[in-house]
This record gives structure tokens, C-alpha cells and sequence, in this order.
């Protein structure tokens, strides 16, 4: 049977998603290259090749996209990192719970160079937004999947039976805090080295007994 034509609402909405698109992705190459303020709203609808309009069609100002940027580099970089560590446990035969919390730390912080996210999330958007923005971010991305993690390594022994709810919070705070002096720093890789160990150094704190 042949392929149906789309419906006109059908072409209608693949216009704007990929109007859409494009102003992300415009906007994305230029907020990671230039920075935040120094990206004009002319330079961003220059890059997409669309009109003033349609940018203000999609988002309210320059901050509403460059929350929507941050947001896409924030998913991904989460989606990445679980599909990531989910071949690596895979590959490893690794099923400890505890063990791949660990790991997958250390391979958020390594993250932390990716020149995208980097700018975007950790440099521009708590300056942009405020820290606010960025404490969402993890909350959305994180404090689920974290808790999640934290359960079972209780429920399988690996770690001291806490308070979910204030440990998962904490441990955010940590790994959050890490990202930063990370990207702020002169000598990232030496950041990298020393948050990476006292990261560890803390996250061995919450196992049980002498397992670990």
C-alpha cells in the first residue's frame, strides 16, 4: 500500500519541532563557544536560519531558550551516563549495587570536561539562572535514580541502612558541589584527581562493616 501524505496539522508540527530544533541547537553552539552574555539574540536566529518571530514563538526571551539548552544538556548527559554504565556493569559481569554507584560517580566527574556541558550547565547556568536552576536540574535527573541506587545497596548489604530521603540529598550536594570545583578550576585535570579521591574517600564512609 503506498505511504499515506501527511496531513497538513501533520507538516505543520514537523515545521516547529524543527524550528524548534534549530534554535537549540543555533543557541547551544553559541552559548557553549561565546558564553551567555555574550550571545545576542540576532547572532542566535542568524545561526537557525528563522526569523525574530520564531524564536519568540517558542520561548519567552533569551533566558527561556538558553533554560531549555541547559536542560537538553542536562538529559543527555544523564541518558548517556546510564547507558554508559549499564554496558560497562554488563561487560563486567558487575551486579554489586555499591560497586556501580561508586564507578558511576567517578564517571559523572570525568563528564564534568565535556566542553558542552561544562559551559552550559556548570559555568553559564547557575551565573544565568541561578543556583536554583541547577538544583532542579539534579532533582529531575538525579535524586530518583540516586535514591533508587542507594536502596538496593542497603537492601543488599553493601552499605549502612540510612535515612534515604536526607542521604540521597547529601550526596547530590556532593557530587554537585564536585562538578563545580571541577569546572572552575585552572588545572582541571588536577581537580578532577583530587575531587575523584575525596569523593571516594567519602562514599567508602557509608559502607557496612569492613565490606567495600
Amino acid at each position: 500500500m503506498p505511504a499515506q501524505p501527511k496531513s497538513v496539522s501533520s507538516r505543520r508540527a514537523d515545521h516547529v519541532a524543527d524550528t524548534r530544533g534549530a534554535l537549540l541547537d543555533a543557541a547551544r553552539t553559541l552559548f557553549a563557544s561565546r558564553g551567555y552574555a555574550a550571545t545576542g539574540t540576532e547572532d542566535i536566529v542568524s545561526a537557525a536560519r528563522v526569523t525574530r518571530g520564531a524564536l519568540y514563538h517558542h520561548f519567552r526571551d533569551k533566558a527561556d531558550l538558553f533554560a531549555a539548552v541547559m536542560e537538553q544538556c542536562a538529559k543527555e548527559m544523564a541518558e548517556r551516563l546510564i547507558e554508559q554504565e549499564t554496558r560497562r556493569a554488563a561487560a563486567e559481569h558487575q551486579e554489586d549495587t555499591w560497586s556501580l554507584l561508586r564507578t558511576g560517580f567517578q564517571s559523572f566527574l570525568d563528564a564534568c570536561a565535556d566542553p558542552d556541558f561544562q559551559r552550559i550547565v556548570l559555568i553559564e547556568g547557575p551565573a544565568v539562572l541561578g543556583h536554583s536552576a541547577w538544583d532542579a536540574l539534579v532533582e529531575q535527573h538525579g535524586y530518583v535514580l540516586l535514591e533508587e541506587v542507594l536502596s538496593q545497596a542497603a537492601a543488599e548489604g553493601r552499605i549502612d541502612p540510612l535515612p534515604l530521603r536526607p542521604l540521597t540529598r547529601m550526596l547530590s550536594a556532593l557530587i554537585s558541589e564536585a562538578s563545580l570545583y571541577i569546572a572552575r578550576s585552572r588545572d582541571q585535570e588536577r581537580a578532577r584527581e583530587e575531587a575523584g579521591t575525596v569523593l571516594d574517600r567519602m562514599l567508602v564512609g557509608l559502607r557496612r562493616g569492613e565490606d567495600g
